[in-house]
């Protein structure tokens, strides 16, 4: 049995969409989705990002926030650009629908994700950060300890955000979703632990990675709780305002937590990083070798492996080892 090779980190990250898989790696993305004849369509693009070149990106917790809003922005349009692979042809155009395309012409769908992706903001700041405090508000007449009262409110809140993630994992699309985010991981993982990447290798990784954007929203959910513990006003309608306030700072934290945890596999970082790897077992589920295949595609669109198994592992990698599948070290975690 080869040596068991300690993780790499690769840079690159990605995003399950719509039978499919977005892999970014710096400025440039690719979207590759199995369309419904079975053939593998690949598109490569750049994203510059909100704040391109701004000296704000190399500021710890500051750049947290950018990093968000990019992803939310990236993440759209590759969720799109999946989505009209599978669109009904059939279809009729609504009257609402003419009136938007007329109103808004060419820029249409860009202000009709613009919109989707704010009222989606909103919906998540409703139900997991004024929800909870508004329920726990309700017991404000039988509970007088301030700081019990904010426990229960994020208790309350990590509750809901788990409970919605294993609502919808029941769920027969989402499922197929997660068995791509599956294959998004397995394939980062294959590269950072220094094998080919072939279907093999890949399916032999492990589909949990630290640096999921599951564990993101964890941390997310963990962080608003010890903020909102001291950070306390007696109006009620600041109490609601504060919390939407400190949404950026908590990204700003929880993305310097994340980017810890994808650098670094010390004994403290893995503890920290149990909670979001767990809950990945919900978010991530085994994909089949033709979703892993899709993902291959996404990562070489825009990752030259080779290169970086050489400089990062220091060998090069033989073809003959990828006509024949080599047996790869031991099998993941």
């Amino acid at each position: 049995m080869a040596k068991k090779k300690k993780m790499r980190y690769s840079g690159i990250g990605g995003q399950a969409v719509l039978e499919g898989i977005m892999m970014k790696n710096k400025e440039q993305y690719a979207v590759a989705v199995r369309k419904p004849d079975g053939e593998i369509e690949v598109e490569v693009e750049h994203y510059l990002g909100i704040v391109h070149g701004s000296k704000l990106l190399n500021v710890p917790f500051i750049r947290g926030i950018f990093q968000f809003v990019d992803s939310l922005i990236l993440g759209m349009r590759s969720l799109n650009y999946s989505a009209a692979f599978y669109e009904d042809e059939d279809a009729k155009e609504t009257v609402a629908d003419k009136a938007f395309h007329k109103l808004f012409k060419d820029k249409a769908d860009k202000v009709f994700s613009a919109m989707v992706m704010i009222l989606s903001f909103a919906l998540a700041i409703a139900i997991f950060m004024v929800l909870p405090y508004y329920v726990t508000s309700l017991f404000e007449g039988y509970i007088r300890n301030a700081s019990f009262m904010a426990i229960i409110e994020g208790v309350l809140r990590i509750v809901i955000f788990v409970g919605y993630v294993l609502s919808i994992s029941l769920m027969k699309d989402i499922r197929r979703v997660y068995m791509y985010h599956g294959a998004e991981h397995k394939c980062i993982n294959c590269i950072e632990k220094g094998r080919p990447l072939t279907v093999r290798n890949v399916m032999r990784s492990s589909k949990q990675h630290k640096r999921c954007g599951t564990s993101f929203l964890l941390f997310v959910m963990l962080v608003s709780v010890i903020l909102f513990f001291f950070i306390r006003v007696e109006n009620p309608v600041y109490r609601v305002l504060i919390r939407i306030a400190l949404i950026p700072v908590i990204a700003g934290i929880s993305y310097e937590i994340i980017r810890l945890a994808g650098r670094s596999n010390n004994i403290l970082v893995r503890m920290i990083s149990a909670p979001g790897m767990w809950l990945q077992r919900l978010t991530t589920k085994e994909p089949d070798e033709s979703m892993v295949e899709v993902a291959i595609a996404a990562v070489e669109a825009v990752f030259d492996w080779k290169a970086y198994l050489y400089e990062a592992f220091g060998y090069e990698v033989d073809d003959s080892w990828l006509k024949d599948d080599e047996e790869p070290e031991e099998e993941d975690d």
